[in-house]
């Protein structure tokens, strides 16, 4: 009959093999949105060009990653780029790069879907005042688009988080990986990969509970 016991939980477990792990998943999902933003930004905008020497790249760049598993995308960049440079860049670096690249189509697109929902009528107003193209995207449109996507955004973010566990593929130390370790450590394997789900689901819950706060705050601004 199995029994579950969960009294080996403790503070010094935590901070022998929880709290390592959860600051590195922490920071690959800030710096991943981060990168992701600006480089979406810039993959967003080579779509709205209409020019195709920048449409063609952007569009095939997001709808390969858009297409291909995470998992995927993280071993090939742990196995190419120590190919590439002749040098390996260990667990860590690879993910933080894999992540930004893949995360950054994803983030296209909603910066994409954020632009387009600013009413034409903004850019046509710019125009008449004599902007650039640069300029009114800058100051008249981004601004705007920005704000009606943070919600979004910080939905992405929640995904991004969760999908940090896919890091153990490489080896890397990430929450998931820490809470392995105990449970192999502790003799209770089981018992860590349930506290490993409910660790996820109360930062996720939390988060998701900020998201919704933020849109009808969004909601009451427009």
């Amino acid at each position: 009959m199995l029994s579950l016991d969960l009294s080996f939980y403790n503070w010094d477990l935590f901070t022998n093999y929880i709290l390592k792990g959860l600051l590195f998943s922490v920071q690959l999902t800030v710096i991943a949105t981060v990168g992701g933003i600006v480089v979406g930004t810039f993959l967003a905008l080579m779509r709205l060009s209409g020019k195709p020497i920048l449409v063609i790249p952007a569009t095939f760049y997001i709808n390969t990653m858009r297409s291909i598993p995470l998992v995927m995308v993280i071993l090939w960049f742990f196995l190419l780029i120590p190919m590439l440079i002749g040098k390996p860049i260990g667990a860590d670096l690879s993910a933080t790069i894999t992540f930004i690249a893949f995360e950054a189509a994803f983030f296209a697109e909603i910066v994409r879907a954020g632009i387009q929902s600013v009413p034409r009528g903004q850019a046509y107003a710019g125009e008449a005042l004599g902007m650039t193209y640069g300029q009114n995207m800058r100051l008249v449109v981004l601004p705007q688009a920005f704000r009606n996507m943070i919600p979004v955004f910080m939905t992405q973010t929640i995904i991004l988080f969760q999908d940090t566990s896919l890091v153990y593929a490489i080896g890397a130390y990430d929450l998931l990986k820490g809470f392995e370790i105990a449970g192999k450590n502790y003799g209770r394997p089981i018992e860590t990969y349930i506290l490993a789900a409910a660790t996820y689901f109360v930062i996720c819950f939390s988060l998701s509970k900020a998201v919704r706060a933020i849109q009808a705050k969004v909601a009451i601004i427009r």
